[in-house]
């Protein structure tokens, strides 16, 4: 398997040779395969596990284990412990979708922090059959069936061409050791339940399942390029304006086409319509009607299609509401990151994300909420106050920049315009005795 994976690194992934990477190890099977690998084809690697606290000392154990693993490998790591469980609460997600924001996010702020260059996973031939099924199982378009991509961004997966059983027979004919996680046992979740009952049925049906599931996604993402350049062909036509707010489309290319729903639904599906039936009919509609998803509205307005965000009646996106703060205990989330709260004792260098103030000038509890028209603050190092639409209009934010902003508000005054300026009135000075720094991730 070793000069296979040196292989394909060399006909597929060249770049990964002279990259600095990141590795994110759980102490299972599939990552510390993906860890011996790369070390011994002589990457820059360094490793990074999460210990998402859900298994009690069974999640301390596999963080002892990849801690030794490093040690024994010569490789630096890090690692960072979550409060799954409460964050999935705060943010109403699944404890798996909770896990892999949290996953992913902490990756991300590693890479940019230390410039690594690529994040690599452990995804493996079986996991992408998996993912195959479950969107196959629960409704998807082409993009659901185009399976996990090798390359996303700065995400690389150098796994994806190997079998499970190719990658434990590996293991265990050099003796490697891993750790079990006990709740994969459970089919208490879909994939676990395709992975143990549906899975094993089809390799048994066919022992190249596999092979040809790899040969039936080149095929679909062959097709999915076509697909795409035809769409985009006719959004060139279609699309008349573009600003901050909306985007407007000339139904008669619409109509014009031979298969006018499937465009729409290619072209929308990102902003979280289903009733594609309604959005075909809008084609022919009065003007005026319109069909809205959670955060979006198709509106026909003569000749054309208008596409718009929400807003509530105080001009508000949807499902957006303010967040109260009691206590700077714990991170909060907020809309557009996590807000944590840290005393300090000196005042490090400043960032657009990053605010020191004096701790005693507040009182709790605090507020983070959007703009309104009428705001004003006294922005850092300037004397008298200013309306935050002045300020906007000065920083040369769009409408829907604009629309982003968040404040961050002691009962009826601005501490921060989140990620803009801080508020002089809670400056840290001389006479300052408590330093709290406040962080957006």
């Amino acid at each position: 398997m070793l000069v296979h994976f040196q292989n394909h690194i060399n006909k597929a992934l060249p770049f990964l040779k002279k990259s600095k990477l990141l590795i994110a190890i759980s102490g299972g099977l599939d990552s510390v395969i993906l860890t011996h690998l790369c070390k011994q084809s002589s990457l820059n690697i360094t490793l990074a596990h999460c210990n998402f606290n859900l298994r009690g000392i069974e999640s301390d154990a596999d963080e002892k284990f990849v801690l030794d693993l490093a040690d024994s490998l010569d490789l630096e790591i890090f690692t960072e412990s979550f409060n799954t469980e409460a964050y999935a609460e705060n943010a109403k997600q699944s404890i798996q979708m909770a896990a892999r924001s949290l996953r992913y996010d902490w990756f991300q702020d590693i890479a940019s922090q230390l410039n690594f260059d690529y994040i690599l996973t452990a995804h493996h031939a079986d996991d992408n059959l998996e993912t195959f099924l479950i969107n196959l199982t629960r409704g998807t378009g082409l993009e659901g069936l185009k399976g996990i991509p090798e390359i996303n961004q700065n995400i690389v997966r150098p796994l994806l061409q190997f079998s499970r059983e190719t990658i434990e027979a590996y293991a265990n004919l050099n003796q490697l050791q891993w750790r079990e996680d006990s709740s994969n046992a459970s089919t208490k979740y879909l994939r676990n339940k395709l992975r143990h009952d549906v899975i094993p049925i089809l390799k048994d049906i066919n022992s190249n399942v596999l092979t040809n599931f790899k040969n039936t996604i080149s095929n679909i993402n062959d097709t999915s390029d076509i697909v795409e350049e035809s769409v985009q062909a006719v959004l060139k036509r279609a699309i008349i304006d573009i600003d901050d707010t909306q985007i407007s489309y000339k139904i008669s290319e619409f109509i014009k086409v031979h298969n006018p729903k499937a465009y729409l639904y290619e072209i929308f599906k990102d902003y979280g319509f289903t009733q594609w039936t309604d959005i075909v009919h809008l084609l022919t509609a009065q003007s005026g009607k319109q069909v809205q998803s959670a955060t979006h509205q198709l509106l026909k307005d003569r000749e054309t299609l208008i596409l718009s965000e929400l807003k509530t009646n105080d001009g508000l996106h949807q499902n957006e509401a303010s967040v109260i703060i009691n206590n700077f205990e714990n991170e909060v989330n907020v809309l557009s990151g996590v807000l944590s709260f840290e005393t300090v004792s000196t005042i490090e260098k400043s960032e657009p994300s990053t605010i020191y103030i004096d701790k005693e000038k507040l009182k709790l509890p605090l507020t983070v909420r959007h703009w309104q028209e009428g705001d004003y603050f006294y922005p850092l190092g300037m004397r008298g106050k200013k309306k935050l639409g002045k300020f906007f209009k000065d920083q040369k934010l769009s409408v829907l920049a604009k629309q982003k902003v968040l404040l961050l508000c002691s009962q009826d005054k601005i501490v921060w315009v989140v990620n803009h300026r801080a508020d002089d009135r809670f400056k840290v000075t001389s006479q300052t005795k408590t330093i709290l720094k406040i962080k957006l991730s």
